[in-house]
């Protein structure tokens, strides 16, 4: 799991995330010396920005930026891909999730096909534990009506390929709001649709699936996670 967080760094901690972003559009596999030197920083503040960032280590967070696979963990039994999500479970993540909720007077839940059905849910558990305003929509002119300053934006998504997001994350925040995505599977094109990408699982479902075949399950662990968090709270 890992939560993309661009919100928390420094503005020199958000130079070097941009310098690196655009130089591998043109320079491959930068190592961690040569993005210092780019960065005109030390090694130790690469280092630093990218556990800042949520990755594990630099290897991994150049892989993002680079758009390759970080994980190589595929299964096709789904019996077992949830089981191995289970026992890589970040409760860290869950944390994460529930400060935004809690900084927020509004929730705006959103999502296509299935993930919508999945924010039509998550949106009755919010009902029946808070008393926060919340809303599950799926048209992006709703949104433009809906959001403010006030409102956390949370967009559902398996894969993050059926439809881009990055109107309706710029509609957001044109009106103020904050925008996180929940993702299922790893889509680094995502974080240009959010200001926080909640990446939930590193155990892929069958590639010949379209995104409206593939499985919630683990949307659904992650809310019934995050519903026992705010129950006990």
């Amino acid at each position: 799991m890992i939560n993309v967080d661009l919100n928390h760094l420094n503005p020199l901690e958000k130079t070097i995330y941009n310098t690196l972003s655009q130089k591998v559009l043109t320079i491959p596999d930068i190592k961690i010396m040569q993005a210092a030197e780019l960065c005109s920083c030390s090694v130790s503040k690469i280092s630093k920005v990218v556990k800042k960032l949520g990755f594990k280590n630099y290897k991994q967070f150049m892989n993002f930026l680079y758009g390759k696979d970080i994980s190589i963990s595929f299964v096709s039994n789904e019996l077992n891909r949830i089981k191995q999500f289970i026992d890589d479970f970040d409760s860290e993540i869950v944390d994460d999730f529930i400060d935004l909720l809690h900084q927020h007077e509004r929730i705006i839940l959103f999502g296509y096909g299935p993930s919508y059905i999945v924010t039509q849910y998550f949106e009755y558990k919010l009902h029946t534990l808070t008393s926060k305003f919340s809303i599950t929509l799926q048209d992006p002119l709703a949104v433009k009506n809906m959001a403010d300053e006030k409102s956390l934006l949370i967009i559902f998504t398996a894969t993050g390929a059926f439809k881009s997001f990055e109107d309706v994350y710029a509609t957001a925040k044109d009106k103020g709001s904050t925008v996180i995505v929940v993702s299922e599977e790893y889509n680094p094109s995502l974080v240009n649709s959010c200001d926080n990408l909640f990446w939930l699982s590193k155990y892929s479902q069958p590639s010949g699936l379209q995104p409206h075949e593939k499985s919630r399950t683990v949307f659904f662990i992650f809310i019934e996670e995050v519903i026992n968090r705010l129950m006990q709270l």
